[in-house]
């Protein structure tokens, strides 16, 4: 076989592309260390997780909350870890759970407190952003007040002051782990950074502006600018040169170098206001970015340098429905739970909308913030009425099962160890069979 022939370069690419598979493919069952889980896109290896749940039936345990808030439980081991805000009194801590009982091991605060200009929307308390942990540290962000890392027995580590974050929606991005890095979009708020931070140390290692992430933009004949900004927390993918940091920016989604945070590849797109975390199809190669507030979405082969937008987009809608939770893909279709309530499935290669149904429970309100979970083939998602769906993903629609917790949650389901964790206003629960 000769070195250029075209069955050698077959060979090679299909060994490069098991190589790849392989390197983006780690063993997930178990701990969910970050927000959207191990590789941020919300899919996981669990297998025999409950389908049926309510407030008698398939619960473990639940333990309260002191206040509501929007982010989701991270656990590693035997350890839940979550991040708290006291709204009124502007207080940020971590707590730490006992998984098998749900007992409160242990809280810090983070003693700085919030900005008094801060400011955020009715729905988005403080303590949106859920913490990350390499079961070595506990890393959390808490806006104005800072970025703070404990031990996992709660011993603090170091803190980070970043600024004041200043948004009409407040904030809501997570940390997470690269390498000996953390990373975290800091933002909408201005000034917006995607900031590196050695994650032993809390010391910067690189710092990047988020393009266009302020309030300049008007509608033609308006005086009232367009509120912009990415909520955008950044995934990792596997590259021929290494890993790379995906993110949805205002208007484009783009890949970066972890270790220097220079700019591979962008790809526009996407309207001005961003809420959600981007897609990856490993074995497609395909990225899927997503836009708010009627925005726009698209899909893009990753790879190639500089702007890709002509030779790698393979499709982009225009105007879609409110997307604030992030959706998952699955065997060729993507999903997402819309704000107002609406589950949609589309083919990843074109685009084309596959089905579109409303999803009803017994709660009184059906919008829609949680991100979707993929397990052994099946949708996770919660609403903000406590109903808790659960789909077949299939280009057929199918609800297996509707359960009500009957409280008010924005938050997102994890899942480990065939157990399934939920965070809602009032309580954190733990479902299990």
């Amino acid at each position: 076989m000769r070195w250029s022939s075209p069955r050698f370069i077959a060979w090679v690419r299909g060994i490069l592309s098991l190589i790849l598979l392989a390197f983006s493919s780690p063993v997930i069952a178990g701990n969910w260390p970050q927000w959207r889980g191990p590789q941020g896109t919300g899919t996981s290896t669990e297998t025999n997780l409950p389908i049926h749940w309510g407030t008698n039936e398939n619960v473990r345990w639940k333990s309260p909350l002191p206040d509501r808030g929007n982010s989701t439980p991270i656990i590693w081991g035997d350890r839940i870890f979550l991040t708290q805000s006291l709204e009124k009194e502007r207080r940020h801590f971590v707590y730490c759970f006992d998984r098998a009982e749900g007992r409160l091991l242990w809280q810090r605060e983070t003693l700085q407190k919030g900005s008094e200009l801060e400011l955020t929307h009715g729905t988005n308390p403080p303590g949106s952003s859920s913490a990350v942990t390499d079961g070595e540290r506990v890393i959390a962000w808490f806006g104005s007040a800072g970025l703070v890392c404990y031990s996992p027995d709660g011993t603090e580590l170091w803190r980070r002051n970043l600024g004041p974050q200043r948004h009409i929606w407040g904030w809501g991005a997570s940390p997470i782990l690269v390498g000996d890095l953390c990373v975290l979009n800091f933002g909408p708020g201005e000034p917006s950074t995607l900031i590196a931070v050695d994650k032993a140390t809390g010391q910067d290692r690189w710092r990047i502006d988020v393009p266009d992430a302020d309030s300049g933009d008007k509608k033609p004949g308006q005086d009232k600018p367009i509120w912009a900004g990415s909520w955008s927390t950044p995934i990792v993918i596997p590259s021929l040169a290494g890993k790379q940091l995906i993110l949805s920016w205002p208007r484009s989604v783009v890949a970066l170098e972890p270790q220097s945070g220079k700019t591979v590849w962008t790809c526009d797109g996407l309207n001005p206001l961003v809420y959600t975390s981007p897609l990856y199809d490993s074995s497609r190669g395909i990225v899927v970015a997503m836009g708010g507030y009627s925005g726009m979405a698209l899909a893009v082969k990753a790879g190639g340098r500089g702007d890709v937008t002509a030779s790698h987009r393979l499709w982009h809608h225009p105007k879609t429905r409110q997307r604030i939770g992030s959706g998952v893909i699955h065997e060729g279709y993507v999903y997402v739970h819309t704000d107002p309530g609406v589950a949609e499935c589309w083919e990843l290669e074109t685009g084309r909308l596959v089905w579109e149904e409303r999803l009803r429970g017994p709660g009184p309100k059906g919008d829609n913030w949680s991100s979707l979970v993929q397990a052994e083939g099946h949708l996770y998602s919660i609403n903000q009425g406590g109903d808790a769906f659960v789909l077949r993903a299939s280009p057929k629609f199918s609800v297996l099962a509707t359960n009500s917790l009957a409280e008010p949650t924005l938050s997102s389901i994890a899942v480990s160890d065939g157990q399934i964790f939920i965070r809602t206003h009032r309580n954190l629960w733990c479902i299990g069979r």
